[in-house]
């Protein structure tokens, strides 16, 4: 698998409904931001659409569906709820995500390996509608290896340990983790993104990894937004992320 000369952005737009929904209405509107977010460089648009709709709901993901022209990549737990939605909507990409109701935000990978018999026909009736299957899991040889024996074209690698690390030692063993898998995705066929957790301070190296394709960020961007505003706060991402992958590419 050839390096790709562009390292694509996933902006997730999750947390402006977030903001909408801490008082109801309307307003911000995550369409709105999706489109922004086009027109300021993102290559497709992510969203997570929560058992208990805490932040983007059915009708986001409708309205995205019917009026964006990014490609949509829907974040889900694997139940029978959300593949229905799922197989409705026909969205270019569904990732699935592990979700308990408790959390704040996704916690860590899929136990692709303990929960192969589960998976398998959630992926299978996904891949047979023509939505490509990507699976967020752990950096590490073990999960990959099922993810392939699952059928999954796509993985998404968990950033959050790297990004949460602190500078030095810690942070260099968990970036070497993500590297090594990416590399692992490499030649096993599997097409490799990356995130959770992604700033401008942590992710110049992540995009300077030559196996990734996609880099897929959030919550940053919404918050930096407040100070710089949406299209700015993503321009300097896609600048960083350009930046670095050029880097590497003429290292």
């Amino acid at each position: 698998m050839s390096m790709n000369p562009k390292l694509r952005l996933g902006v997730n737009i999750d947390h402006v409904a977030t903001i909408r929904n801490a008082r109801g209405g309307d307003y911000p509107d995550p369409l709105r931001a999706a489109k922004l977010a086009a027109a300021a460089g993102a290559d497709g648009i992510t969203a997570h659409l929560r058992e208990d709709r805490r932040h983007i709901t059915d009708t986001d993901i409708l309205r995205l569906c019917d009026e964006i022209d990014l490609p949509l990549n829907l974040e889900m737990a694997a139940t029978d709820e959300m593949l229905e939605i799922a197989l409705r909507h026909k969205p270019h990409a569904a990732c699935l995500v592990p979700e308990k109701r408790e959390e704040r935000t996704t916690e860590g990978g899929l136990d692709v390996v303990g929960q192969h018999n589960t998976l398998k026909p959630f992926i299978t009736k996904l891949l047979d509608v023509g939505v490509r299957v990507s699976l967020f899991i752990e950096p590490d040889v073990e999960a990959l290896d099922a993810a392939k024996a699952l059928g999954a074209p796509v993985v998404e690698l968990h950033t959050g340990a790297y990004c949460d690390a602190p500078n030095g030692a810690e942070r260099d063993i968990q970036f070497e983790r993500i590297a090594a898998a990416a590399a692992h995705a490499d030649t096993l066929g599997l097409e490799c993104h990356a995130g959770h957790g992604l700033t401008y301070d942590t992710v110049k190296p992540v995009a300077a990894i030559p196996n990734l394709m996609e880099l897929n960020i959030g919550h940053f961007l919404v918050g930096e937004a407040i100070f710089v505003g949406f299209e700015a706060s993503i321009r300097e991402m896609r600048r960083l992320m350009d930046e670095a992958r050029s880097g590497a590419r003429d290292a």
